[in-house]
């Protein structure tokens, strides 16, 4: 049974870096695409990034491109999510998810974490 795990989320400053991890294990790591998906209160979930398989190709929400960057080690079984020049706007509670297409999509998306709160304070 496919589990991912997240972890890092915390309280940070406005303008201060996080990053983020997804630990993953009962599926073949390296033949899913990885996403992270946040949802602040009261608002629908919203897509962040994702990486394909090999990690050679990423795709970002305008809102998080140039500060976040999505990575992958697949040795490890792992995905980060590594965010820069944090704003109060990035609140949210943050998960991962895999699946089988590289989409901003969050319904393409077949296995899901159970999030981590990143609270950003201004």
């Amino acid at each position: 049974q496919a589990q991912l795990v997240e972890s890092g989320g915390r309280l940070v400053q406005a303008g201060g870096s996080l990053r983020l991890s997804c630990t993953v294990s009962g599926l073949t790591f390296n033949t899913y695409s990885m996403g992270w998906f946040r949802q602040a209160p009261g608002k629908e979930r919203e897509f962040v990034a994702s990486s394909s398989w090999t990690g050679g190709h990423t795709l970002y929400a305008e809102a998080v491109q140039d500060r976040f960057t999505i990575s992958r080690d697949n040795a490890r079984n792992m995905a980060y999510l590594q965010m820069n020049n944090l704003r109060p706007a990035d609140t949210a509670v943050y998960s991962c998810a895999a699946g089988k297409v590289m989409v901003d999509r969050s319904r393409a998306y077949d296995y899901w974490g159970q999030g981590t709160q990143v609270t950003v304070s201004s």
